[in-house]
């Protein structure tokens, strides 16, 4: 059976005067929306380059929000009397 849906995720970047970014990545499925969050401190020695605290925030967030997302199906799998699949690789990484 053939299915088709559009999932909208939005990001959502921070940063205050401390070289601190914050992060929120919200997906919306139209009928429910799942939040990420993630954060990134530019270290005292580093160069403080926004796009470089925005880049690790936005993909702390997003793998926040994936989590999530396997979470939730692992549960809904659970719920219908299955058992989830083994996880065959890590989030991050290289294969197993």
């Amino acid at each position: 059976m053939p299915h088709t849906v559009e999932w909208n995720v939005h990001v959502d970047l921070v940063e205050d005067a401390e070289g601190r970014t914050r992060a929120r990545a919200t997906l919306d499925t139209g009928t429910t929306t799942v939040t990420g969050r993630g954060a990134a401190t530019c270290a005292p020695g580093d160069r403080d380059i926004p796009e470089i605290g925005d880049e690790f925030a936005a993909g702390r967030a997003l793998r926040d929000l994936g989590e999530q997302l396997l979470h939730t199906a692992e549960h809904d799998v659970a719920a219908v009397g299955a058992a989830p699949e083994p996880r065959r690789s890590p989030m991050y990484g290289w294969p197993l």
